[in-house]
This record gives C-alpha cells, structure tokens and sequence, in this order.
C-alpha cells in the first residue's frame, strides 16, 4: 500500500487507515485482530481511534494487539480527545484538564507509553483555543504525543490553530487535520482542504464511503444486519438517505458495473485519489468485510469518471 507524507511533517501514513470505531462493541477481539492482519499483510501503517469509540474498549483491543501482531513502532496509532457522551449527550470539552485527562486515560488502555498522533476531537468554542493548544503541547514535548493534530475543525478554526503554532518554534506543529468527506459529504472542498495545504498538514478522509451508503446496500432498504439498522449508528446514517444522494449512489453504481468493479470501490478510490488526501479511513464490521475494501487498492479511477463523478456529486 502507498504511504504518503502528511502535510510537511516526516510522518508517513498508508493511504488507507483503518477506523476501529466498532471494535469492542460491534467487532469483538476476534474480528478485530483478524481485520488487523489483513491490512497490515496489504501493507498499511495507520490505525485510527479515539477515547469514546466503545467508551474505551477500542483502545484496549488494540492494546491487546501490540506486540502480538504488530511492533509498536510499526504501527501509527492515532487517537483523540475532548469529545464525549454523558447519558447519551454529546459534550465537547477541549480544555487543557480535560484532554491531558484523557489523553492519559487512553495510554493506559493501549498499554503504550506514547500515542503517534494525539488529536483535538473537535472545536470548543467554550474553551480558549490558546489553552486547548497548551495541552499539545504538553503533549508533544513530554513524549506522550509524536504528533498532534485537530479533527472536525472548519477552514478559518484550522488555520487559526495551524498558524498559532507555527509563530513559535518552541510549540507542537499541527501535523493532522481529520473531516468527513466523501462523494455525498464534499464540504471539506470549502476551505478545509486549501487551509491544509496552505499550513503544510496532512488532510485525513473519515466516513469516505458515506457511512455505507455509497456501497449501494441502501438502494432498496436498510439491511438488518447493517448500521443502518442499529440503534446506535441509524442516526448517522438516515441523513444521507434522500433523493439528492440516491443519483449520486446510483451514478457510483452505473460506473461501478461499467469498469467491472463495485460502488465501494470507486466511491472509495474518488477519496482515496482526489487532491490534497493523505489517508482515508476504513471500517469494516468483519475482516471479510475488510478484504473487500482493500481490493480498492487495486484500481485507479480514469480521469473522465471522476470528473462526471465530480458533476454529478456537487
């Protein structure tokens, strides 16, 4: 698999991590380490997590993995802080008690002393930023973070981290940016991707394939055994469920049939290639699952079909 450089950084990541949002809820250690050695055979370096996926229990399976699967240094484990769910509400909380709070949390459970990249999980806008970039820096110069980075920022918020950090040598660079982006969620094209570019950081895709719904599995309902029919997740996807994505999906199918390949392939390579991407998540429920997303590599999208994907899409 092909590592690309994130942002200015010597940080190297495959261009496809792997999301392990469901493991330890909906993918037991089993799953988990069977999905774990078929990306690591196709080659990729980059595992994503975060302090809330499976209130933790994420972390802890890919704990259980290190050293048994994989050398830690082999491996980039990134994880996030200052987001979670307290009786089923979201809560941001980005000041510099909380994530340090959390961040060690989350070492405790990967059972590592440092984490490769450390991320804001999202903006506070109750929190001054210049203490939300105190903790990473803490972070970063007490060896608990390689990187840092930011998640769920919009353009102006990027930059304004990005460039704080940068006026002074002696603070954490922002190396990372993650955002939603896929062929039926292109806000990242206004102003977050040209401010990662701008500021020299890496650009990461997650929820590339719409949450599923590019794979065309929706086309006639919502499977039973599919996220959109569990509880926890069928919010997250009911909102790309309309007629305006439903041309979009049916145009990834058409090409999909037409180059002999499947939705989930070009959705997924129309990410995967398009400017400014260092690396776009995956998850998968199984690692037959898994191996199936990974044959994605195998194709390249011809420049004419991702422009008509491009028209059709905007």
């Amino acid at each position: 698999m092909q590592l690309r450089k994130a942002g200015n950084s010597g940080l190297l990541l495959s261009r496809l991590g792997l999301g392990t949002m469901t493991w330890g809820r909906d993918t037991d250690e089993h799953e988990a380490a069977d999905q774990c050695r078929a990306f690591i055979d196709a080659g990729g370096n980059f595992l994503d997590t975060a302090n809330t996926y499976g209130d933790g229990d994420s972390e802890r399976v890919i704990g259980g993995l290190i050293d048994t699967f994989f050398k830690r240094d082999d491996v980039v484990i990134a994880t996030k802080s200052g987001l979670s769910f307290v009786d089923g509400a979201r809560k941001i909380d980005a000041s510099r008690q909380a994530l340090i709070s959390e961040l060690d949390k989350s070492l405790g459970r990967l059972g590592s002393d440092f984490v490769d990249i450390w991320q804001i999980h999202a903006w506070d806008p109750s929190t001054p930023l210049d203490e939300s970039l105190a903790a990473l820096d803490y972070a970063y110069t007490s060896g608990r973070a390689r990187y840092v980075g930011v998640s769920n920022y919009s353009g102006w918020q990027v930059a304004r981290a990005a460039t704080k950090q940068q006026s002074n040598s002696m603070k954490a660079p922002i190396t990372t940016i993650q955002s939603e982006y896929s062929l039926l969620n292109r806000e990242a094209e206004i102003e977050i991707l040209d401010s990662a570019k701008e500021c020299g950081i890496g650009f990461i895709a997650w929820a590339p394939l719409a949450r599923g719904v590019l794979t065309g599995k929706y086309r006639s309902g919502i499977p039973s055994d599919s996220r959109g029919a569990a509880p926890h997740f069928s919010r997250h996807i009911e909102p790309y469920l309309n007629s305006h994505n439903e041309r979009t999906v049916d145009a990834v199918s058409v090409a999909a049939s037409g180059l002999g390949y499947s939705p989930l392939e070009v959705a997924l390579a129309w990410v995967r290639d398009a400017p400014g991407v260092t690396s776009a998540i995956v998850g998968a429920r199984t690692g037959a699952q898994l191996r199936g997303i990974l044959k994605s590599e195998e194709i390249t999208l011809p420049d004419i079909l991702r422009s008509a994907l491009n028209d059709v899409s905007a």
